[in-house]
């Protein structure tokens, strides 16, 4: 019986990884393995980050998104922290939702968002 979920990444740089999703998203530190960071992801699940693993990306893929009622404030926080950021805020009609895009230290791309239709926001209230 499964009891969670952990995606992992390739990282060339854990300490910067690690500002990042800390000082950035938030995120906790679950399990530090040393040459892998594993990372509370508040709703559940887990991101991990290792050395050992290949930094992967093409163009915009993968995206990493996380979900927040605080789009705007989490988008204001990374202009101070001197976060690469793709694009500002902005409704997408077609998905339904508010996001913003930004890189993180490896070159994945980054997605903040909320759902905007009652019926998908409902999947993340706590």
């Amino acid at each position: 019986m499964q009891k969670g979920f952990i995606a992992f990444f390739g990282s060339q740089d854990l300490e910067t990884t690690h500002k990042f999703y800390t000082g950035f998203l938030g995120l906790t530190l679950a399990i530090d393995q040393g040459a892998c960071r594993i990372y509370r992801v508040p709703g559940g699940g887990f991101i991990g980050f290792c050395e050992h693993l290949e930094v992967s990306c093409a163009g915009r893929a993968p995206i990493l998104t996380f979900v927040t009622n605080e789009v705007d404030r989490v988008y204001e926080k990374s202009r101070h922290l001197g976060v690469k950021v793709l694009s500002e805020p902005k409704v997408n009609d077609k998905f339904g939702i508010y996001h913003f895009f930004a890189e993180d230290p490896q070159g994945y791309t980054v997605e903040v968002q909320c759902f905007k239709r009652p019926e998908d926001a409902q999947h993340f209230q706590s």
